[in-house]
């Protein structure tokens, strides 16, 4: 018999990768069978977490601490009205009001160069997604300047 001459820890070693290799069946039978695992937990979108984050800012909830990867996706995508709406805009801009050293340095740098690119552009083909861009980044530049 195999159990007499295994140690307990051995006995505990075997038990855990019978186990795993239990499980692993398991998950391979449900993913053929197109059923997933169970579902899991709900995940919010880096702008779902930005906009919260900006709203617990602008609230000055007593929770509220500075998270450079939220400010960091806002600086990324605060041109694009479909990932910061417009009703979002004047609260960001207040936000930037407060942005300090390098953070600042570089958002006026690209805006400035953004600006560039869509005056280039902007003359050959007037698209209302760039003017938009266009006009965020000129109230931008004219915060932070």
């Amino acid at each position: 018999d195999v159990d007499t001459e295994l140690s307990p820890e051995e006995k505990r070693v075997l038990e855990r990768k019978l186990k795993k290799e239990r499980k692993k069946a398991e998950r391979q039978r449900l993913r053929e069978s197109g059923i997933t695992a169970q579902n899991p937990p709900a995940r919010h979108s880096g702008a779902e977490l930005a906009l919260a984050y900006l709203c617990g800012w602008a609230q000055k909830h007593k929770d509220w601490r500075f998270q450079k990867t939220r400010q960091t996706w806002l600086l990324l995508h605060m041109y694009n009205s479909d990932k910061v709406p417009n009703e979002h805009f004047p609260t960001l801009l207040a936000y930037l009001e407060g942005l300090q050293g390098r953070a600042r340095e570089l958002t006026v740098q690209k805006a400035e160069a953004l600006m560039q690119e869509l005056d280039e552009v902007g003359a050959r083909d007037p698209d209302p997604l760039l003017l938009e861009k266009a006009q965020r980044a000129r109230q931008v530049l004219q915060l932070l300047s």
